[in-house]
């Protein structure tokens, strides 16, 4: 479903409050059942690297410099190598202008809206940005920057939770400047596969508008490492033009305190990107870049992270299973549950506090309502995983039991 046509309006899309604070209001005055357990904000709580101390030391007194806006050398090199191993690029990455360090991909994501409005110049009042529902806020925050007309495709069950690309109109691509999606996604764990990749990347050329293609759990999967877009146009041919794939250390590293990501691909958007950052951004302190390079360098790490969340969904297919069937998703670390049979996510969510003392996210929180009043979370709950295996065993040991005394 797309959000039905209304008269424009600046920020219409733009939620009043984060979901974490709306979470807070619903709770507001009513007392846990039992010892709280908190597993809502997807903050990670496994160790960082062992080297991470060391690194940052060392460099200790680069924190006097000013950074290049671009970023040094060894880190665009870094992080061109690292895309390169993780997808088969055959080193098609530009590391001198097809990368560029970010104050988290949060920082990409929140901007690069207002470099694609002004890039492809389309001469309208409020170009279109395109965003999943439920979406990661920040895409919202970007279209109002940009001063952009937010459309919000429903990302459901039956489409894979993802946008229906054949949905789209082509009047309203043509409009289009930004097209934001997640792989894998958030909150539902769904990977993109590369023919949906390549769908889209045809489009965004056809059409011209930006894709932005968050892809921060990339490294947070079960068994099979997901293609990622830049792999897809790889297969194409064509360069990677009108693509933009932004990650960070914060989830595959456990360093979401850093503030270090990137973004990479198209170099023409990249290029003039970069001068425009050199106006209005920080830079990436250097010794944060420095300990990215000695992070994607090493995988060791990340295969641990990895292994420490598979445990915990295994956790969760044995306790919630049989009461839910499969929970378990392709990839992130988010338990994305239906649980219509005992209401909506917000009532779910109000009782599951007061009656066990567990603090989950209303998945209606994560998306906004359409035209017609629907919500495409709203019979959702997210959960997240980032806790030690025992308190998530314990957690949802409480969930299981409320939902068969409840159901």
């Amino acid at each position: 479903m797309i959000a039905s046509p209304k008269p424009y309006q600046r920020g219409k899309c733009l939620p009043s409050s984060n979901p974490f604070q709306r979470l807070a209001d619903l709770l507001d005055g009513a007392t846990p059942g039992r010892d709280p357990i908190i597993m809502t904000i997807g903050e990670p709580q496994h160790a960082i690297p062992d080297f991470a101390a060391d690194v940052l030391a060392e460099n200790m007194g680069d924190f006097r410099r000013y950074p290049p806006i671009n970023g040094t050398p060894e880190f665009r090199q870094a992080i061109a190598s690292w895309l390169d191993r993780r997808y088969a690029l055959d080193g098609t990455v530009d590391a001198d202008h097809g990368v560029l360090p970010l104050n988290g991909s949060r920082e990409g994501l929140s901007f690069g809206a207002i470099a694609a409005r002004d890039q492809l110049d389309k001469g309208l009042d409020h170009p279109v940005v395109i965003l999943p529902n439920p979406f990661y806020q920040t895409y919202a925050a970007a279209a109002h920057v940009a001063d952009a007309e937010a459309v919000l495709l429903d990302a459901v069950a039956a489409n894979g939770f993802l946008p229906d690309l054949d949905s789209l109109d082509p009047d309203l691509l043509q409009g289009t400047v930004a097209f934001y999606i997640a792989s894998p996604t958030n909150p539902e764990g769904h990977v993109v596969d590369i023919a949906y990749w390549q769908r889209l990347i045809e489009l965004a050329r056809k059409h011209r508008f930006f894709i932005f293609a968050d892809e921060c759990y990339s490294e947070i999967y079960r068994e099979t490492p997901p293609p990622g877009i830049l792999e897809a146009a790889k297969a194409m041919g064509g360069g990677f033009s009108n693509i933009i794939v932004l990650n960070s250390l914060s989830k595959r590293s456990n360093l979401a305190g850093l503030r270090c990501g990137f973004a990479a691909g198209d170099p023409d958007f990249l290029r003039r990107w970069a001068k425009f950052r050199g106006l209005a951004a920080p830079q990436v302190p250097l010794p944060a870049q420095a300990l990215a390079v000695c992070a994607y360098q090493d995988e060791n790490h990340v295969a641990e992270n990895r292994r420490l969340y598979n445990e915990k969904f295994e956790a969760a297919e044995r306790i919630l299973g049989p009461i839910l069937g499969p929970v378990t998703p392709e990839a992130g670390f988010f338990l994305w549950l239906d649980v219509s049979r005992w209401g909506d996510g917000v009532s779910v969510a109000r009782a599951l506090w007061s009656d066990i003392g567990i603090k989950v996210l209303p998945g209606g929180y994560l998306a906004s309502d359409q035209a017609d009043g629907g919500n495409p979370g709203r019979n959702y709950i997210r959960i997240s995983l980032t806790a030690p295996l025992e308190q998530v065993e314990t957690a949802l040991d409480r969930l299981a039991n409320w939902m068969g005394e409840t159901a």
